[in-house]
């Protein structure tokens, strides 16, 4: 008989010989009660009254919709409930303290992709959880590798939970009889040969020549370098994105480009590249800015922004190697002359 544990009694067993494992537990189910209620506000869509625009942005310039408040609110108002120092969310411009006592600190997006809801694509929630350190708030500005547990839900066809926790990585399913996340898939690794990227192509003319040298190596199919012919996949929600490569493997770019605002890149460190890079990791793939591993990267602000290039391991170091090849970052020239194949190759 097939006995798919819920998640309380998934939790319950580690948390009995570890006092961090025990705390990041109790955090992973406060969240996970709150996503329950934002699922089901998410399902019912216009009906639940909270479309549109707040009229307020967040403190990065990004503009608020209602539920993006709704979801803050949820999460934060969970996370109180739970053994957690502070809280960083996307939505305020600094942490907010809530038990000072408390061994762990969260940083969290409480709804990751709320613009997609009107295409009734799939949104998440995203969450890094650390131990805390002498000092509250230089918890958030140690490098990823500082995460005990991290994971995101995606509010899709299902409501799943994928959780990096106690170095693996599990994926749980809201039954809706029950109100219960249940356990679905254990384990989770990365395929690692599948042909496949998902890239934004509009942007090309923006990129730097070595990411504009890896995606021509892959759309030149087995004539090129790779020798593979390769799918190309795009959704535009960085949940989404995670759960298609740890389901079906391939590699997800977003990379630093020339636009002003885009050099840097654009996904939040702390919450959004830290947290999925840890998933990426412990399913046996890898994450990466292009030049540094996203764990080993520390935050200088709150709301750091970082490139990120996920998935299978082997996928990640071709791109890696790609950008030790081409100097300056975004040099833009598409000359075969000073490409990554021409005469001074």
């Amino acid at each position: 008989m097939d006995i798919r544990p819920a998640l309380h009694a998934y939790l319950d067993w580690p948390a009995h010989h570890n006092p961090t494992r025990a705390a990041a537990a109790a955090v992973v189910e406060a969240l996970a009660g709150a996503a329950v209620e934002l699922a089901r506000i998410i399902a019912a869509g216009s009906l639940a009254g909270i479309g549109g625009e707040s009229g307020g942005t967040n403190p990065d310039g990004d503009r608020q919709k209602y539920v993006d408040l709704v979801a803050d609110r949820l999460m934060r108002d969970a996370l109180r409930t739970a053994p957690v120092a502070a809280v960083l969310s996307e939505e305020a411009e600094l942490p907010e303290t809530l038990d000072a006592d408390a061994p762990l600190c969260v940083a969290i997006d409480p709804l990751d992709g709320s613009a997609n809801l009107e295409n009734n694509i799939s949104v998440g929630t995203i969450f890094s959880i650390r131990p805390r350190g002498y000092d509250i708030i230089s918890t958030f500005f140690e490098p990823g590798t500082a995460q005990c547990a991290a994971g995101c839900f995606i509010y899709g066809p299902q409501t799943v939970l994928v959780l990096a926790f106690d170095q693996c990585v599990d994926a749980f399913t809201l039954d809706p009889r029950t109100n219960q996340f249940v356990l679905t898939a254990r384990d989770l690794q990365i395929p690692p040969d599948t042909a496949e990227f998902a890239i934004n192509s509009s942007n090309r003319r923006h990129w730097s020549g070595a990411v504009r040298g890896y995606i021509d190596d892959c759309l030149a199919g087995v004539n090129g370098e790779r020798g593979h012919d390769f799918n190309m996949r795009w959704i535009g929600s960085l949940v989404a994105e995670a759960y298609r490569i740890l389901v079906r493997g391939g590699v997800f770019l977003y990379p630093a480009d020339a636009r002003p605002g885009y050099r840097e890149g654009r996904l939040r460190l702390l919450y959004e590249a830290h947290p999925i890079a840890l998933i990426m990791e412990w399913a046996g793939g890898a994450a990466s800015s292009g030049r540094a591993r996203i764990l080993e990267l520390s935050a200088r602000t709150p709301h750091q922004r970082v490139p990120l290039i996920m998935g299978s391991a082997r996928a990640v170091r071709d791109v890696d190697a790609a950008h030790q090849t081409v100097e300056p970052l975004f040099e833009s020239s598409d000359a075969p002359l000073f490409a990554r194949r021409g005469l001074f190759r």
